[in-house]
Order: structure tokens, then sequence, then C-alpha cells
């Protein structure tokens, strides 16, 4: 797995020139997002859509 740097420096390089700074924030909070989700995912720390559902609904209420 390449290392935290080596991530960064990727995704530096694939944003076209004219990126602003917010932009390149976003995508570099995105891939750590993306990183953690996947994490989780291995880790079985996930929920079932049903689960996810509901706990929508509360936020409703």
């Amino acid at each position: 797995m390449p290392s935290a740097k080596e991530q960064i420096a990727k995704i530096l390089q694939d944003q076209p020139d004219d990126s602003s700074y917010d932009e390149i924030l976003r995508e570099l909070a995105l891939a750590q997002m993306i990183e953690r989700g996947l994490a989780d995912s291995d880790t079985r720390r996930t929920i079932s859509h049903e689960e996810m559902g509901r706990r929508i609904k509360t936020w409703r209420n």
C-alpha cells in the first residue's frame, strides 16, 4: 500500500492545473473518507441499508 505522502502526491498530480485550494482539499478529504470506509468494510463495521433507513427516519422527527 502506498504511503500517505505518495497517495497525496498522486491526488495532486491528477488535479487540473487550475484547481483551487478548496477543490484540492475536497479531493484529499474524499480520498480519506473512502479509505476509512473501506477499512470499516474490511472489519465488518457496517450496517444494512434497512438499518440506515430506520436511522434516517429518526432524524426527521
